[in-house]
């Protein structure tokens, strides 16, 4: 019996990657009317549900780690059971994110909503490219202790962060940017390639040590702070990249 109790919390972190995918569907694209009552197709502000209850998984997917190893019952079903439930939380639900951005920007153009399916397809890219990184960690029995690729959380965070962005935010000029076709597809391609990549990314987790074997993760953590106090929502993404970066600067304290 103690063995199942990490898996409830990885079968609640699927549980909300389900009702991501479910309120991004029921908050896709739609008609909405402007002061003067003039039509126009937006995203309504609802669709921030969505991002919400990815962060929820990801408490969930956290959690359960801590919990396996705190209660010393790690398995192998867990070990798959979580890769599973990740590919919903942070490779299917991210994909209806972007699938609906996708929409609502390509809606603006010509014929925009009767455009042929294959131009939204490339927002399942995103979870093509968790399934793959999910199944290649779960083969992979190297030492390495930091990332190989991104992880798919911090993915499914990073794009959870757009409806959060568009509609919570004052950054107005990201959020212009999410209405450009070039730009949803540019982040696609550029996630699902950090995710199948052999990109080494340090962990996050903080092990024995003097201080200074951990400036990379001191870094990280100040920018993740100043970010969010200055920027938002805005802070996610900033601190995405903070963290692809000083990876670079400090590959060599990854091992």
């Amino acid at each position: 019996m103690k063995k199942q109790i990490p898996n409830l919390f990885t079968l609640m972190n699927l549980l909300f990657g389900c009702l991501s995918v479910v309120s991004s569907m029921q908050h896709g694209v739609s008609i909405q009317y402007d002061a003067d009552g003039v039509q126009y197709l937006d995203i309504p502000e609802g669709i921030f549900w969505a991002s919400f209850y990815i962060g929820l998984a990801a408490i969930f997917d956290f959690f359960d780690g801590f919990v396996a190893r705190w209660l010393d019952a790690t398995s192998d079903m867990g070990k798959q059971l979580d890769s599973l439930s990740d590919v919903v939380s942070f490779g299917v639900a991210p994909a209806m994110i972007m699938y609906q951005f996708l929409r609502l920007s390509l809606s603006s153009g010509e014929n925009g909503l009767n455009l042929p399916m294959v131009y939204l397809i490339p927002a399942f890219l995103l979870a093509l490219a968790a399934a793959y990184r999910l199944a290649r960690f779960n083969l992979t029995s190297s030492s390495f202790v930091g990332f190989e690729g991104l992880p798919s959380p911090a993915a499914g965070i990073f794009i959870a962060s757009f409806p959060l962005i568009y509609w919570q935010s004052n950054a107005d000029q990201f959020a212009g940017l999410l209405i450009k076709p070039w730009f949803n597809y540019a982040i696609i391609l550029l996630v699902s390639f950090l995710m199948i990549s052999k990109l080494k990314l340090f962990s996050l987790k903080v092990k024995k040590g003097p201080l200074s074997a951990h400036i990379h993760l001191i870094m990280l953590l100040l920018l993740a702070v100043v970010a969010s106090l200055f920027f938002q929502w805005l802070a996610i993404p900033i601190t995405f990249m903070g963290y692809i970066v000083l990876s670079l600067l400090f590959k060599n304290k990854i091992s």
